[in-house]
């Protein structure tokens, strides 16, 4: 098998976990359910989004899978995938971009899946081309 087909099968599995962890959110105020799923180190940690009364306590999918592969001792992600219920496929906020900057360089792969099976293959350099990095303190 190809590398591009091994990496077009690993984003599929990747969005479909993204969309699993989506039916988990826990959105009952915005009603705005979010799913990521992270590959770190050959592992997949999913995560969804968790809102809270107080808006500002709200986490977003994409840091809690994240959260999810550093707790299990990851310090590098290798590829992410974010699945919303928007018809045109939404990219993560500026503070999970930052998050991932932490944890990945600009060449992560990023799949974003929309509700009706569309998706957009990009990357994290695409999305935060001048990412705030170690680099800069």
């Amino acid at each position: 098998m190809s590398k591009r087909a091994r990496e077009s099968g690993d984003a599929s599995a990747l969005a479909r976990a993204a969309r699993a962890a989506r039916r988990r959110a826990y959105a009952p105020y915005s009603r705005f359910r979010v799913g990521a799923a992270v590959r770190a180190g050959g592992a997949l940690h999913a995560g969804c989004n968790i809102e809270n009364a107080h808006y500002g306590l709200t986490v977003c999918a994409e840091r809690v899978g994240v959260a999810a592969a550093v707790a299990a001792g990851a310090r590098r992600i290798d590829a992410i995938a974010i699945a919303s219920g928007t018809d045109e496929p939404t990219p993560p906020c500026g503070m999970c971009l930052q998050t991932l900057a932490e944890f990945a360089g600009p060449e992560l792969p990023v799949r974003l899946a929309g509700a009706r099976g569309g998706t957009v293959d990009t990357t994290l350099g695409e999305l935060l081309p001048r990412a705030f990095t170690r680099r800069f303190l």
